[in-house]
């Protein structure tokens, strides 16, 4: 049985708004394995200066980065769509063992292959240390927001 992950390329403005809002939702739930099903079994990721392969390894970067980011919030927005591939733009807030907050900015580039599951992911993320009382982000978005555009600060 062939794996699918729809909304399935090419993408639609709206196809690939469910595919942003769908990966948002699946990051907030902080499992590896669920998030890592998204992505094909030999998925390519850039984050930051680290380099992944496959889904095996995208669960142990996954487990080792929810480990350090604490009460891990993200939210996405889509910025690009063309064929098979999505820009996003996104924040998320966390804190580290200590209980210093961050927020973290950053774009991803995604590429997807015929059965919706991304095949390549790159990401660039600056972090900003903030006070707890500068928090915005708490827990996955309400569904009243979903498609809503988060403020850049």
């Amino acid at each position: 049985m062939t794996e699918s992950r729809p909304p399935l390329p090419p993408f639609t403005r709206d196809t690939a708004s469910k595919k942003v809002q769908a990966a948002e939702d699946a990051w907030n739930t902080r499992d590896p394995q669920r998030v890592a099903m998204a992505y094909t079994v030999d998925s390519v990721w850039r984050n930051r200066d680290t380099f992944v392969t496959g889904r095996d390894a995208i669960v142990v970067f996954l487990s080792q980065k929810w480990e350090r980011e604490l009460d891990y919030a993200l939210r996405k927005n889509l910025w690009a769509f063309d064929d098979n591939r999505i820009g996003v733009r996104f924040q998320y807030e966390c804190h580290d063992a200590s209980g210093q907050w961050y927020r973290s900015y950053g774009n991803e580039l995604w590429q997807f292959d015929a059965n919706g599951l991304m095949a390549r992911r790159e990401a660039s993320i600056n972090d900003v240390p903030i006070d707890e009382a500068d928090r915005r982000i708490f827990g996955p978005r309400p569904e009243a927001e979903h498609g809503v555009e988060f403020p850049l600060k």
